[in-house]
């Protein structure tokens, strides 16, 4: 998927291609005057009066949806995983998975590498925190929040020594968990009121 921008500003023309790893930036000015670069503009080795500059990038996010945040869920009630699938795959995210149990995320992870894993900390197999502690190890760039209903301070504490970015009350994740998952993208914490 591309987008395609155009801005002016006087005699400026920036055409800008926007995709998941490039962008590509055409600049010319219209006019007899070649611009310089104190103008933003860049003549080509040539002498000619357009320029195209390339970024690589790793994805490109914009605010106009270009690209979701790609989102792990686990947790063993089959009517709450969909609840949540629903939920956030409304708002800014894909759910590219939707696991019972904490060994099932791990796998997931290492095949599907999300941006977000959303896990839940009473499951089988695997608990929560355990996947959590494994997901640093096999798929470190992933950023985790955990949605639960356990308030203890000492389980969350637990939670977040895993390097955890999130921990979302269930009760609250209509408020909270879209938030949480924008934070821990970005590489900041949230955890809900009434934890710490």
């Amino acid at each position: 998927m591309a987008l395609t921008l155009e801005f002016r500003c006087g005699r400026h023309r920036l055409d800008a291609t926007l995709t998941s790893s490039l962008i590509l930036c055409n600049i010319s000015s219209r006019g007899p005057r070649v611009p310089t670069g104190r103008d933003g503009v860049f003549p080509t080795p040539d002498g000619s009066p357009a320029s195209q500059i390339c970024f690589r990038t790793k994805r490109v996010r914009l605010g106009v949806g270009l690209s979701k945040i790609r989102v792990l869920l686990a947790d063993d009630h089959t009517e709450m995983r969909e609840y949540v699938r629903d939920l956030l795959s409304a708002d800014c995210c894909e759910v590219v998975a939707a696991v019972g149990d904490g060994q099932a995320a791990v796998d997931a992870a290492m095949q599907l590498l999300p941006d977000v894993a959303v896990l839940d900390i009473s499951m089988p197999v695997l608990n929560g925190i355990e996947a959590a502690r494994r997901l640093q190890v096999v798929s470190p760039t992933v950023s985790i929040v955990f949605l639960t209903v356990d308030r203890d301070r000492d389980t969350c504490r637990a939670a977040l020594e895993t390097g955890a970015l999130g921990y979302v009350l269930k009760p609250r994740l209509g408020t909270d968990l879209i938030l949480a998952i924008k934070l821990a993208n970005e590489k900041r914490r949230f955890v809900s009121p009434g934890c710490e």
